[in-house]
């Protein structure tokens, strides 16, 4: 089943959903109605969907900004442009619909700050890491300051910024902007084999995975800890936790529903 959309083709395999980023001619730039197409995917996603796989056409998974769109914008405009940025990316990062990115080329700016909203990451080695709006003079909007600085540190993302400095797919991994490092062309297979296997979790263990950590993250400890407590009691006393323990003592493959 697929259904195409301007700027996202939306493509349904099974409990999978594949998002595809098509405006190859400006290496999969987001403008504002790519953001509403998010925004209306992870808003209703198709029932049945178990993870999402989210890369771009023409070798690129995206540039950032349109920034044909950004230059007639005052400063309210930007204030609301970014705050719906947020919106999305929250809907994206905990919306507890597992992402996973396959990433190629250019993933820049507006690009790299969707991709941080995404739990799972591929890089091939074409991949290009890069907030350049310093160097545009204008600073970052999509969440970049509260979810990719989490990522590589506060004083790495600032030296992204200052300098405009280009990572590859091997340095990305290595400070954490993807988890898996594959060969050219090999980023899509890996991300299907993966949301294939997260596919096969509880709905609610990956719900509560996706939710607890990050929200655990901006607690105190002691905070984090009780709502850890809670998780936990939540999860190891409903059917998912009797089937996933029983499969374990016979031997099998759980099926969760």
């Amino acid at each position: 089943m697929t259904d195409s959309k301007q700027n996202i083709r939306i493509s349904l395999e099974g409990n999978l959903a594949y998002l595809t980023f098509c405006r190859p001619e400006k290496r999969n730039a987001i403008n504002d109605r790519t953001l509403a197409e998010l925004r209306a995917f992870f808003s209703a996603p198709p029932q049945g969907v178990r993870c999402v796989i989210m890369s771009g056409e023409g070798g690129h998974y995206s540039a950032g900004l349109d920034l044909s769109e950004a230059v007639e914008r005052n400063s309210v405009d930007v204030f609301r442009h970014s705050r719906s940025w947020h919106e999305v990316m929250d809907l994206m990062q905990f919306g507890g619909l597992p992402i996973v990115s396959a990433m190629q080329g250019a993933v820049m700016g507006g690009g790299l700050e969707i991709a941080a909203a995404t739990h799972v990451r591929i890089a091939e080695p074409s991949v290009k890491f890069q907030l350049p709006e310093g160097k545009r003079g204008i600073y970052v909007g999509g969440g970049a300051t509260a979810r990719i600085s989490r990522i590589v540190g506060p004083d790495r993302m600032t030296e992204m910024m200052l300098t405009g400095r280009i990572y590859s797919g091997e340095e990305g991994q290595r400070i954490g902007l993807a988890h898996y490092l594959v060969g050219e062309g090999e980023a899509l297979a890996k991300a299907k084999e993966l949301a294939e296997n997260i596919a096969t979790n509880s709905t609610l263990i990956n719900q509560m995975v996706i939710q607890g950590i990050a929200r655990i993250n901006d607690m105190s400890r002691a905070d984090g800890l009780y709502v850890e407590s809670l998780t936990a009691a939540m999860t190891q006393t409903g059917p998912d936790a009797r089937e996933g323990l029983k499969a374990f003592l016979e031997k099998r493959k759980p099926n969760f529903s």
